[in-house]
């Protein structure tokens, strides 16, 4: 049996910030991660000659103060990319018509006389038990809502956000302090995964990759670890950072109302296409993202605000339902290049939570059944989908359990 100060299940950023704060306190880790690669949902693709582009998460911003506290710490900041001027452009498909947008020209496509009627009766309408949907038609008019607003809205966390609270645990957008330090939004060299891998190999953590995790399990004063391939991992904190969707199996034996809460986060399955084209062959105008309305996908999202004088990469965020053969052949559409020339196509199948009213009342829960244990659940499904929200969450048990 192999022994640590602290077990974490899961390689995201999540289980990875944790990780990074409890190796900062001086404990040994140790990070079981079930895929090949470390990071989650920031998953960075990257061709064998250094070309990269994102498949999960596409930007991070200097509001992210606990992110870029990783960043630093591990020698990161120094390959912070600002983003180029193509953040500030986006495109709308509609009906198989293109329009190229700034954020001033996005407003030009609402009804402003229906905006007009709305606006002024509920501005200072209070955010309490509203949802994203029900809010912001209040807001701006129905009709602007769904024909403008809400695909934008599900473009951010790849799947509709009509039901999301609009403030709160699981909402979209929080207010945070900046950190005038960094630029305001950016990447990193080779890509978001790049800060998890440095995470990864800070001293005190030590990873292992391909570990599929099957219990989290007590013993003793501490916990036990069991994996598939019959191994097992012995320390007295453990922390699950599973996706929302594998960690109520692990958890369910010793832990059966910790499980069930868990298990009552809403979900939905994301399927993305990443593909990468040679500059010659791309007719679109370089933008930071594309967002069709009423389509099969939620968003396109380019690699162009990191502009390569070679490449350009593109990431589709499917809605679920579709065979392989329907998605690439969108993407071609879409692209304007045949099928058989897509090339380094890269596929990928998340499950990410899908919060509704009430999903402060659920994570509370969760809190009160982790009460007085050494055992961390950590994730993407607390405060929100957010990188920021991730690592807040880590801190913030790695604080409740060993700071």
């Amino acid at each position: 049996m192999a022994t640590a100060d602290v077990i974490v299940v899961g390689g995201g950023v999540s289980g990875l910030g944790l990780a990074w704060k409890a190796a900062q306190a001086g404990r040994k880790v140790v990070v079981l991660e079930r895929e090949a690669r470390v990071g989650g949902c920031l998953h960075s693709a990257r061709r064998p000659d250094g070309y990269w582009f994102e498949m999960g998460a596409h930007t991070a911003y200097n509001s992210y103060g606990a992110l870029l506290d990783i960043a630093v710490g591990t020698g990161m900041a120094g390959k912070v990319k600002e983003r180029g001027p193509a953040r500030g452009h986006f495109g709308l498909l509609r009906n198989g018509e293109y329009r190229w947008l700034t954020p001033p020209r996005i407003l030009l496509q609402l009804n402003w006389l229906e905006a007009a009627v709305h606006f002024p009766l509920n501005f200072l309408r209070k955010k309490d038990g509203e949802t994203v949907g029900s809010y912001y038609s209040k807001l701006l008019g129905h009709r602007n809502y769904e024909r403008l607003f809400s695909p934008f809205f599900a473009a951010v966390p790849s799947q509709k956000a009509d039901g999301f609270p609009v403030e709160g645990a699981g909402s979209l957008f929080k207010k945070r302090p900046r950190r005038p330090e960094f630029v305001r939004s950016f990447g990193f060299e080779g890509g978001l995964q790049s800060v998890c891998d440095a995470a990864a190999a800070a001293p005190g953590v030590a990873v292992e990759k391909g570990v599929r995790v099957t219990k989290v399990a007590r013993a003793g004063a501490g916990f036990v670890v069991t994996a598939a391939d019959g191994r097992s991992f012995d320390a007295p904190i453990a922390a699950v950072a599973a996706t929302v969707d594998q960690a109520p199996s692990l958890l369910r034996d010793d832990f059966p109302a910790l499980a069930s809460a868990i298990a009552r986060v809403r979900t939905v399955a994301v399927e993305s296409v990443g593909v990468v084209l040679p500059r010659e062959k791309c007719w679109m105008p370089e933008c930071a993202f594309l967002v069709p309305i009423d389509d099969v996908f939620h968003s396109c999202v380019t690699r162009d605000p990191f502009p390569d004088p070679r490449f350009r990469g593109f990431a589709f965020h499917f809605k679920p339902g579709l065979s392989r053969d329907e998605r690439l052949a969108r993407v071609s559409q879409v692209l304007r290049v045949p099928a058989a020339e897509l090339a380094d196509v890269v596929e990928q199948r998340v499950v990410l939570p899908s919060p509704v009213l009430g999903h402060a009342e659920l994570v509370a829960e969760i809190d009160r059944a982790l009460a007085g244990q050494k055992l961390a659940v950590t994730g993407n499904y607390f405060a929100g989908l957010a990188i920021e929200d991730c690592v807040l969450r880590s801190n913030a048990e790695w604080a409740r359990l060993g700071g």
